[in-house]
């Protein structure tokens, strides 16, 4: 059995090691192979060689991340410690990459790894590179947006696409929204304030503003789809349970020839007026059997917001 000793150098103990030391048990729970203790900025493991190589690899990861941003989150811990040697961020923020995607979809700011964390964003992973069109279909929390969002990040960065066009309609829109203040974009984008705030996760925020002011990201409601071909880029629809079955004809057949379309919905949550059938629930049983559609159900074990998420969704009845 093989022993390394490593010192933390790092002025801020308390933040790398955890609050009641959490940081350090998610450290041994990720390299149960090891014995690990850990006495004020000193760690001493012992094991096989190999896993010893790893480990010290990903602490020195974890100092330079927490030396870099001035914080360390249990999510960094998770990322950092979950990913491949090939897949962690270095410590001038490049990506070491040998070829090996993993499960990390995109790289965020401040070292933040996005990543599938589950059976069904994995599926929404693979099915978006098989098919053009891709409905993730769940209940609140399941990461169906966080997800497609990555997704377009990732082929905008990639540069498999030139743009990025993110939809959502506006269910209280009509005479309600003449009342609110401002001009027609400070109407509509409280709206559309969830897909603002996954691409902050994901884009530097100079080059974001750069991005929403020459359109290469477009933020706009459904009702602006109407008319237009969206060709060589990536759009997505979320909540399209909000959306008519007319609405959501008229987004779909938008579609240009290299266009990737990814709709996400919740069909437990629809906000529409009395007697307005939701255009999502005919859409998933017409066009169900179309080669290069592909239709993904999230559920309970998708989840990835709060724990109580979980619970309360049970609750109310929307996830068994």
């Amino acid at each position: 059995m093989n022993e390394i000793k490593l010192t933390i150098d790092t002025a801020d103990q308390i933040q790398f090691w955890g609050a009641n030391n959490e940081h350090y048990e998610m450290m041994k729970a990720a390299f149960p192979k090891l014995k690990i203790v850990a006495r004020g900025n000193e760690v001493k493991a012992l094991g096989d060689s190999e896993e010893l190589k790893n480990f010290e690899q990903k602490i020195q990861l974890l100092v330079e991340h927490l030396e870099k941003y001035r914080t360390l989150t249990p999510h960094d811990i998770h990322g950092i410690l979950g990913a491949k040697a090939s897949e962690v961020p270095a410590a001038d923020g490049a990506v070491k990459s040998n070829g090996g995607g993993g499960e990390v979809i995109v790289y965020g700011n401040h070292g933040l790894m996005v990543k599938a964390r589950t059976a069904n964003q994995r599926k929404m992973v693979e099915s978006i590179g098989k098919n053009d069109i891709l409905f993730a279909i769940g209940p609140a929390g399941t990461g169906k947006t966080y997800t497609a969002v990555a997704l377009a990040v990732r082929a905008l960065k990639n540069k498999e696409i030139k743009r990025i066009i993110l939809t959502r309609p506006a269910v209280e829109a009509g005479e309600n929204l003449g009342f609110l203040p401002g001009d027609l974009k400070e109407k509509v984008d409280p709206y559309l304030r969830p897909l603002y705030d996954a691409l902050d996760d994901m884009i530097p925020p100079e080059k974001l503003k750069i991005y929403l002011e020459n359109r290469t990201i477009e933020v706009a409601p459904l009702a602006f789809m109407r008319g237009r071909t969206l060709d060589n880029c990536f759009v997505i629809l979320d909540e399209a349970q909000n959306s008519t079955d007319m609405q959501l004809k008229m987004f779909l057949t938008r579609m240009g020839p290299t266009a990737k379309f990814i709709v996400t919905g919740d069909v437990t949550q629809v906000d529409l007026p009395k007697k307005t059938q939701s255009g999502l629930h005919n859409a998933l049983r017409i066009l169900a059997d179309i080669k290069g559609i592909d239709i993904i159900y999230l559920n309970g074990e998708d989840v990835v917001r709060h724990k109580l998420v979980k619970q309360i969704l049970k609750a109310y009845g929307d996830i068994q």
